[in-house]
């Protein structure tokens, strides 16, 4: 039966569990559901199924044309995946946001996912310059679905460089839209929009059903 209730009833404020674990096992069902784990501080463990989604349709993704204009001057930057998905993970935590006092990507969620990639299912890429990780981010692939969870830069534009590369190398898997759980202004620059949770889990599952006939 598993630890989560069908995410596709009414919660308020898309909250569907309290408490649990980042075991590799309670992720793998958390997202073949639809659900994903956001830590708030003084807060047991939060599992969240929000009743608007973020996704990015690859056929939609775009890219701002401030930064093509910009793209000639990254000829030298090289693009990796999974060579240090720790060092990410870290990175992105470490991030400042403006729209964020502090950061949920708590140590716990760190471990959490470590051990979800050793499984093979969390994923990083990550943005270099003269040797120097300048950028990258992660997410999580599970049943055909991709997640993505975070980017971070040290230099300016070097999230957006490592999301396009993420959606280029999904697309070369075979993926046709991402999960970006919300909808930031970085990510709706590149053509994320939201859709009702109903239409979200629609997708997912006919996503799914599409990779277990492969």
């Amino acid at each position: 039966m598993g630890m989560f209730p069908d995410p596709s009833l009414n919660y308020e404020q898309g909250l569907v569990g309290i408490g649990g674990t980042l075991e590799v096992s309670v992720l793998i069902e958390a997202y073949t559901k639809g659900i994903f784990p956001w830590p708030q501080e003084g807060y047991p463990l939060l599992w969240f199924c929000p009743e608007q989604r973020g996704i990015l349709k690859f056929d939609q993704f775009k890219i701002p044309k401030s930064l093509k204009k910009k793209l000639k001057l990254y000829q030298s930057i090289q693009y990796t995946q999974n060579k240090n998905f720790v060092e990410v993970i870290k990175a992105c935590s470490a991030q400042k946001r403006n729209d964020q006092a502090g950061t949920w990507i708590s140590e716990n969620i760190i471990e959490g996912y470590i051990n979800l990639h050793q499984a093979g299912l969390a994923h990083s890429w990550e943005v270099w310059e003269n040797s120097e990780l300048v950028g990258g981010g992660y997410g999580v692939l599970c049943k055909g679905v991709f997640s993505g969870e975070s980017l971070f830069h040290k230099k300016t534009n070097m999230s957006k460089l490592a999301l396009i590369q993420m959606v280029s190398d999904l697309k070369k898997q075979g993926l046709k839209w991402m999960d970006t759980q919300m909808v930031t202004p970085l990510l709706k620059s590149f053509g994320a929009e939201e859709i009702p949770k109903q239409q979200y889990l629609t997708l997912l599952s006919k996503t799914q059903i599409n990779e277990a006939k492969k």
